[in-house]
């Protein structure tokens, strides 16, 4: 019995593996198929968790790892999805009302064919460009005005309440890895406005956590100097891809 239960584990992890390649397809791509099984396998873990053992739930939780990243069940900016896990009904059920309110989310603020996300991550990309200072004293409320800016559906779907602790954690995040200037410390917030709030970790993005831990990076400056390069070169990457946008 542990045999063939091991057997079916393996086979259905093969076609999480071809499904994740249809759902979205260029992001895989350029992951490589072992990260896209560490991913999967730590997503099939925290499905688990919730008590999701049936293939229909397990399989939506993985749709909702590529929308809004690895972490999306404890981000601020999505909270219903930690209210529907952990509600008190059937698998079945909380995985419908999981679905339901992301078709909601995807109508009001992806749009037809993430058409709303795409032109978003187009202004973060000029976002991460922009040499403007931004000072200590109005950090928050500057960011939270780009945020709106950027992405005004996204902005008014979370509220600025969500947003704010989205900025305080971006914020503390950064000074984790010892980012110097606020221009590092905004960065990090953009990167978890666009992937999701544990993007330094999520092996759907490893380009983040490789660079915030490469020891051949001499210092904390030159480090946030790395990321940033890196990020505009990755939204550049997934803008000049078509229809794939991204989760944002």
């Amino acid at each position: 019995m542990e045999v063939f239960n091991q057997a079916a584990l393996v086979a259905f992890e093969n076609e999480m593996v071809a499904h994740s390649k249809d759902f979205s397809p260029r992001l895989c791509e350029v992951i490589g198929d072992e990260q896209l099984r560490v991913a999967l396998r730590q997503a099939m873990d925290r499905a688990r968790s919730y008590g999701f053992t049936n293939r229909g739930p397990i399989r939506l939780f993985i749709e909702l790892m590529f929308l809004f990243g690895s972490a999306f069940d404890t981000d601020p900016q999505y909270p219903w999805t930690a209210q529907f896990l952990g509600a008190s009904e059937d698998q079945m059920e909380r995985a419908e009302r999981l679905y339901q309110k992301t078709l909601d989310y995807q109508e009001k603020v992806s749009g037809p064919e993430a058409v709303n996300t795409r032109k978003a991550l187009g202004e973060l990309a000029v976002l991460a460009r922009q040499t403007a200072t931004i000072s200590a004293k109005d950090f928050v409320a500057r960011t939270l005005q780009e945020m709106n800016r950027a992405f005004p559906q996204k902005a008014a779907y979370i509220g600025e309440e969500r947003l704010t602790a989205l900025v305080e954690e971006g914020r503390a995040e950064a000074r984790r890895y010892r980012f110097p200037t606020l221009r590092g410390e905004a960065l990090i917030v953009v990167l978890m406005f666009a992937f999701g709030h544990g993007c330094t970790a999520d092996p759907l993005y490893p380009w983040i956590e490789r660079t915030l831990k490469d020891e051949l990076i001499l210092g904390p400056t030159a480090r946030a100097e790395r990321l940033e390069r890196k990020a505009v070169m990755w939204l550049d990457h997934v803008l000049a891809t078509p229809r794939e946008g991204g989760q944002a």
